[in-house]
């Protein structure tokens, strides 16, 4: 058995027993399949990591960046209370079509905003809001602008929260210090961030699975 057989059946054993998919979340992936976007959401497990994560915070508002199809969206969401809120940035506008119908097929709508455009350009916009302080980030976009959306989560955070950055290993390239790839700069340049930041303290983990070979990093924010 190939190694990567071997990933994807232990991850549908973890999955069928602590994290199976229900129709929401299946109906979610099935349209976004059906709208060709891209294969790059986050896997049941991992939503069910994202969830727990966030009900461990005990998260009354959640931002994320990087919608996609709202699959990763909803898992966040059923974290929340009544009362809570989540606040997903989508660059683009088909994507965050997709992922506002899942949302609501999901009986979310009440708990999520999507907001559309360059996250770089709609999170100082939600910054003039004045928001009360997120108390989870999860960062799941352009891998370049990653150090980025890490400055602009300690802005929008507090005391306290935790943020989240998706996809940080990319196959093992985030330890060539020589690369100039935008994902892999970027990548480093929010793990030396996360390191050298007094407000921050920080790991990184890698995975292996149905995705292949992966990773994600967490910062918890100090005072």
């Amino acid at each position: 058995m190939s190694g990567s057989q071997l990933w994807d059946d232990v991850d549908f054993y973890f999955t069928s027993h602590l994290s199976p998919d229900d129709e929401a979340l299946q109906a979610a992936l099935r349209e976004s399949e059906a709208n060709d976007l891209p294969h790059v959401n986050v896997t049941p497990n991992q939503g069910k990591l994202l969830q727990l994560l966030a009900q461990v915070q005990d998260a009354r508002s959640i931002l994320e960046i990087g919608t996609l199809g709202g699959y990763s969206t909803i898992w966040l969401a059923r974290a929340l209370p009544e009362d809570g809120r989540l606040i997903s940035l989508e660059y683009s506008a088909r994507h965050a079509e997709v992922a506002v119908r899942n949302i609501a097929r999901a009986g979310l709508e009440r708990l999520v905003e999507v907001r559309v455009g360059p996250a770089l350009e709609s999170l100082p916009k939600l910054a003039d809001e004045n928001p009360a302080p997120f108390d989870l980030v999860f960062i799941d976009a352009d891998k370049a602008n990653n150090p980025h959306y890490v400055e602009w989560a300690l802005r929008l955070t507090r005391t306290g929260s935790l943020i989240i950055i998706d996809n940080v290993v990319r196959g093992g390239r985030v330890a060539d210090a020589e690369s100039s790839e935008p994902d892999v700069v970027g990548t480093r340049a929010a793990i030396e961030l996360i390191a050298a930041h007094p407000r921050l303290s920080g790991t990184a983990i890698q995975t292996v699975g149905s995705k292949g070979y992966d990773g994600f990093a967490l910062a918890r924010v100090l005072a």
